[in-house]
């Protein structure tokens, strides 16, 4: 199942690693809050190589995470994991893209050559 959650970066927890049976592991877990009518936090965690693309974005950040969610059992009890292969920054808050100059309408030129003097 893969899903996509848009929300603001909260917290970056400690990166934790050890080692497996298949050698050395590394994970990092996330904390985002959804922009809802009704906010959620959720962690989410980013395995391995993954881990390196959480140094891009900082507290406060607006971002697009894809994301598989994926549950196991282990002694009759069920995990389940919320796992991030892609994150993506969002613009800031507050502002919005800058119009590109094929974007501006002809008739809102330059202000000053509208001038009746």
């Amino acid at each position: 199942m893969s899903l996509e959650l848009k929300g603001k970066l909260i917290e970056k927890l400690a990166i934790q690693s050890g080692e497996g049976r298949n050698g050395r592991w590394e994970k990092q877990q996330f904390i985002i809050e959804t922009d809802e009518q009704f906010p959620k936090k959720v962690c989410i965690m980013l395995w391995g190589d993954k881990v390196s693309m959480l140094e891009k974005v900082t507290e406060g950040d607006e971002l697009t995470v894809s994301i598989n969610i994926e549950s196991r059992e282990y002694n009759s009890r069920w995990y389940t994991d919320v796992k991030a292969w892609r994150i993506e920054r969002g613009p800031e808050v507050g502002t919005a893209p800058s119009p590109s100059p094929d974007e501006i309408p002809p008739d809102m030129g330059n202000p000053e050559d509208d001038l009746p003097f």
